[in-house]
């Protein structure tokens, strides 16, 4: 079923999942926002409906046209859900910025946007560029924003941008990635058919920013679940909630589940029990963080996902007949999703560049004339990641194409050797990273996070890799750190720690 034929709900604009107004659950509890104090605001099903309604009448009546962008600037809260799904009701586009971004790229971002307005929050009021109308979420300039009327929402044509969100800009500047309306209600209305989430409760800590969370947002809008709402992760705070919101479906990245690992004394003492499904994604998770996570879960199966913010989290899914999903593979090609791995010279057998096609994709990279396009000339958006494939047909994730280095004349992807290092018994996280060297090319060396009560040494975490991988993917230096630096996604920051790395190497007194 297209977006654009939705016989069940008539709905074309993604800002409909907000739900009508006089909706017959209106009494139920859409949102409970948590502040960083952990004080809730619970919002019923009528209240985010009329405020998504409110948004999109005071935008119309200050003359805003459809087409027009308009970005909001905030941590997570349901005031930020309802303004999203309130400019896309109004036919606008929402732009969604990553708030952690330095104040010249947020800059850049709402420019490049072309963004008039900025919804923003109060501690974010300080980095609306100047040039911008501001709109605070907090207090009562909100409420004074929100206008009265009930005019339907805007219809969209099948190609009708909903959504801008910015790529992190790890390499180079950030780019606009447009999504459809048609697009994203299919991609919405394929999880539901898969994942009904109609007697879940969410827990929401991910940035509203990324695809990851607003994903998970807009399905649990579609199934009329409950959603618990955290400004932005703290490991305490989403310990906490997870008990006190008796939350049963989780979303999650790697290096947040790392952080909560830290929190021994309140997890031996925190009741987890509710939690049902944990949906992984964003970064591969080793087989070690895996086995911890289902033993800190153990009523809950863990989803090992993957997406895009360009092609969005339909991609894989269980295998058609029944054959059970290996541990660390994301899964069997879905059957909606064209597939296939687009092999270099020197990939092995069944590996290769992930290409894929759906109606979920992105229309393009907005105002980028300068980069050749990732749409391949029949239609297959050109991923960067590496898989490789087994007989059944299932996918592992290998590496990012643009990660991978060459020591010595072999390939070495970064995540294989994490995976491996995490292993480790006293290893809870690797990042791996390539240094340059005069006789190799680029030699790896490698963060470790060691788990708690422990103390690894250099040596120990070497004659580990040369034990259970190829010598050339043993790292030459390792680094203990307590924590891996994050970048605005959750996600390990490699640039970071790339130049952290040569600088060491640079200055034999740190090496």
């Amino acid at each position: 079923m297209s977006a654009l034929d939705d016989a069940a709900t008539g709905m074309r604009n993604l800002g409909e999942l907000a739900g009508p107004l006089g909706a017959a659950d209106g009494g139920d509890i859409a949102l409970i926002g948590l502040d960083a104090r952990g004080q809730a605001v619970a919002v019923s099903r009528a209240e985010f409906a009329a405020h998504a309604q409110g948004v999109a009448q005071g935008l119309r009546a200050r003359g805003y046209a459809p087409g027009e962008r308009i970005a909001v600037l905030a941590a997570n809260s349901p005031r930020y859900l309802a303004t999203v799904c309130g400019i896309m009701r109004a036919g606008l586009v929402a732009v969604p910025v990553n708030f952690k971004f330095p104040p010249a790229l947020i800059a850049y971002v709402i420019a490049d946007s072309g963004a008039r307005l900025v919804f923003h929050d109060a501690a974010r009021a300080g980095a609306v560029p100047d040039g911008a109308a501001g709109v605070p979420l907090d207090g009562e300039s909100w409420d004074a924003f929100l206008a009265p009327g009930s005019a339907p929402a805007w219809r969209p044509a099948a190609d009708d941008v909903a959504l801008m969100l910015y790529t992190s800009g790890s390499t180079g500047k950030p780019k606009g990635v447009r999504l459809s309306h048609a697009g994203q209600l299919w991609t919405v209305r394929t999880r539901q058919a898969a994942t009904p989430l109609d007697r879940e409760r969410t827990l929401i800590a991910a940035p509203l920013y990324h695809m990851n969370a607003l994903a998970l947002a807009f399905l649990a809008l579609a199934c009329r679940a409950t959603t618990v709402l955290l400004p932005q992760f703290d490991a305490r705070r989403y310990i906490e909630a997870i008990e006190r919101w008796r939350a049963t479906w989780l979303t999650a990245v790697p290096p947040m589940i790392a952080m909560m690992l830290r929190e021994q004394a309140l997890l031996a003492a925190t009741d987890l029990s509710s939690v049902r499904a944990i949906r992984m994604g964003s970064a591969p998770v080793s087989a070690s963080l895996l086995a911890r996570i289902r033993a800190l879960f153990p009523n809950a199966r863990v989803i090992n996902a993957y997406g895009t913010t360009e092609a969005g989290p339909v991609v894989f899914g269980p295998h058609p007949d029944g054959v059970p999903t290996p541990a660390l593979s994301v899964g069997y090609p879905h059957p909606a999703v064209d597939l296939r791995l687009a092999r270099a010279p020197d990939d092995p057998p069944d590996t290769g560049m992930l290409e894929l096609r759906s109606p979920g994709l992105m229309l393009g990279y907005h105002n980028r004339p300068d980069l050749a396009s990732p749409i391949s000339e029949d239609g297959y958006y050109r991923t960067g990641d590496v898989f490789s494939r087994d007989a059944h047909g299932f996918l592992t994730f290998v590496g990012r194409r643009d990660d991978m280095f060459v020591c010595g004349g072999e390939n070495i992807y970064p995540g294989e050797v994490e995976r491996i290092l995490e292993g480790h018994p006293d290893v809870q996280q690797a990042c791996v990273v390539p240094v340059e060297d005069d006789i190799k090319g680029a030699k790896p060396v490698a963060y470790i996070v060691p788990r708690e009560g422990t103390a690894p040494d250099a040596d120990s975490i070497k004659h580990y890799a040369l034990a259970h991988a190829p010598a050339y993917q043993h790292p030459r230096h390792v680094w203990f750190l307590p924590a891996l630096p994050l970048a605005g996604t959750n996600k390990i920051d490699r640039a970071a720690l790339l130049s952290d790395a040569a600088a060491r190497i640079a200055s034999p007194a740190t090496r």
